[in-house]
């Protein structure tokens, strides 16, 4: 799915984050635009909302809404619809705002009333600071998953290869349990190990974990932070020099094949007794329930994080703006003069605007969905939850019943795609909106050759610091889930923002009606009621 992020094109010399505020508002009459009308044309103009969607991908759907999946089953199923859809609300109305004034998140933000860290940045700016600075440890998960991904497929060394063959053999003797316990209830038919082979097959498996300790030790093959080295330099030169067209074009292709696939597998999976959804277990995940089981407060603090990234996270919320004036919403609008004119080009671009949110939240909340009952029915039943080194290895499980032999290799090729896109596309943003920040605080001058050569440069840096991050800490999944905690935080921060400028920064002629305020209100308190759950969870 992160294909959509290439829709508008991300360049290093030409940085989104930092359009002038005074230069879209004073744009040339020329460069104002009626907003389309027809359907098709509406379409044709969308973008922004695509590209937020396919920046989460390889860590709020791929690899935090399996792992809930795995660990609460098909009951948390509504708390990921709820993140899913709750926060358009908020998103649209920060896209309100920044399409009347013209202004970024950041420059929006610290306009809001409440304490400021000296001249510059007031208490909403620093929160997003914190934000940012977990989403880049979420990024350094995002590359020690590449690196786990790669080093399943090519083994850079022998340990690497003799780690490769007896995690594989452990993985299908818990496939081979599964499979023995259903044997017991009558249910499995084809790909069950007779019982009296099992304790054999255990031993086998033991001998060659021993066999393997004793030849390589007891730590992990250095292959994962190899691969995670070189994709790291290789990303941040070529987000240094702006040479990457052929990674765009290469994984548009590669990640739309994977979201297909996992999209053909879900269905294929109804026709595997033992794994299909049936029609009980998905209504049991809409009644708001909580999970039970002896896991059950890891699986809600689980879910809680990958509320806040999963959907329009509280990262995407902050840099849906951005995108918003790159594909020239506000420039298109023009300046608000008070004219009839002016209020019906508004009005229309806020139409354009509101079909690529929720045109958007339709695409990615189906994808989520998919990825979570995957989670559900393979991993959850089968006993594994996707963590550390095994997280990619483990995530591939979930296409064995329907590929069999072909799934690891299938995966693999797709996961490959979309968690370096995901790295990629998230790194670049980095840096478009942390130059805004240095913008917004003072620390940098406000001309157009310092924001690109700032641009570039943190362009370079923050993969590199996402590399430190992930070997420093190198578990992937937490990394993930620590952000989606800080975003989870910082979330209702966000929505009360937004309820701020519907409120005191209002524009005749794009006044909401109430019901959407109604709407409003219940996004704001659907996000403050997790964020302090989110705490409460993480505390306690």
């Amino acid at each position: 799915m992160a294909w959509w992020c290439y829709y508008i094109k991300l360049s290093p010399l030409h940085p989104t984050s930092v359009v002038d505020r005074e230069l879209v508002l004073t744009s040339p009459e020329s460069e104002r635009r009626d907003p389309p009308k027809h359907w098709w044309r509406i379409l044709t103009n969308i973008g922004p909302g695509l590209i937020i969607a396919g920046s989460i991908v390889g860590s709020g759907e791929l690899i935090a809404t399996t792992k809930t999946g795995a660990e609460a089953g098909f009951t948390l199923l509504w708390l990921i619809l709820l993140g899913c859809v709750v926060k358009v609300f908020t998103q649209v109305e920060m896209g309100r705002y920044t399409l009347s004034s013209g202004k970024t998140s950041l420059q929006a933000f610290n306009e809001l009333p409440g304490p400021r860290l000296g001249r510059h940045g007031n208490w909403l700016v620093w929160a997003w600071a914190v934000m940012w600075l977990a989403s880049i440890g979420q990024q350094g998960g995002i590359v020690g998953s590449v690196g786990q991904a790669v080093a399943l497929t090519m083994p850079a060394t022998a340990h690497g290869v003799s780690e490769n063959r007896v995690a594989d053999a452990e993985q299908l003797l818990t496939f081979e349990r599964y499979a023995a316990r259903s044997d017991s209830d009558g249910s499995a038919e084809e790909i069950s190990t007779p019982l009296n082979k099992l304790d054999d097959r255990e031993a086998e498996v033991v001998a060659l974990r021993i066999a393997h300790e004793l030849e390589h030790g007891k730590n992990e093959p250095p292959d994962i932070k190899l691969w995670a080295t070189i994709i790291t330099i290789a990303t941040s030169v070529l987000l240094f020099v702006g040479r990457y067209g052929l990674i765009q074009t290469f994984s548009t292709v590669l990640v739309g094949s994977f979201t297909l696939l996992t999209l053909i597998n879900l269905f294929l999976l109804q026709g595997e007794v033992d794994y299909r959804v049936t029609t009980q277990e998905f209504f049991s995940g809409l009644k708001g329930a909580l999970p039970s089981s002896a896991n059950g407060s890891t699986a809600v603090a689980t879910a809680l994080a990958t509320f806040g990234i999963i959907g329009v996270g509280a990262g995407e919320l902050v840099a849906y703006p951005y995108w918003c004036l790159e594909k020239g919403y506000a420039k298109f609008t023009g300046k608000n003069d008070g004219t009839p004119e002016w209020r019906e080009r508004a009005t229309g671009w806020m139409k354009v605007m509101q079909v690529d949110a929720w045109g958007s939240m339709l695409v990615y909340t189906f994808a989520t969905v998919a990825f979570y009952l995957l989670g559900a029915a393979v991993l959850h039943r089968v006993g594994l939850n996707p963590e550390k080194s095994d997280l990619v290895r483990t995530l591939a499980v979930m296409y064995v019943p329907v590929f069999s032999n072909w799934a690891a290799g299938l995966f693999l090729f797709g996961a490959i795609a979309v968690l370096y896109s995901t790295f990629f596309v998230a790194c670049a943003g980095h840096a478009r909106v942390f130059s805004d920040g240095l913008r917004v605080v003072g620390w940098i001058d406000d001309s157009q050759a310092t924001r690109d050569k700032w641009v570039r440069g943190l362009g370079a840096f923050f993969p590199i610091m996402s590399l430190f991050f992930y070997l420093a800490f190198p578990s992937p999944a937490k990394l993930v889930l620590i952000s989606g905690v800080t975003q989870g935080v910082v979330l209702p921060m966000i929505a009360g923002a937004a309820i701020w400028f519907r409120y005191k920064r209002p524009v005749d002629g794009l006044r909401p009606g109430k019901l959407w305020d109604a709407m409003l209100w219940l996004s704001g308190i659907a996000m403050l009621i997790t964020g302090v759950w989110t705490i409460i969870a993480t505390v306690t």
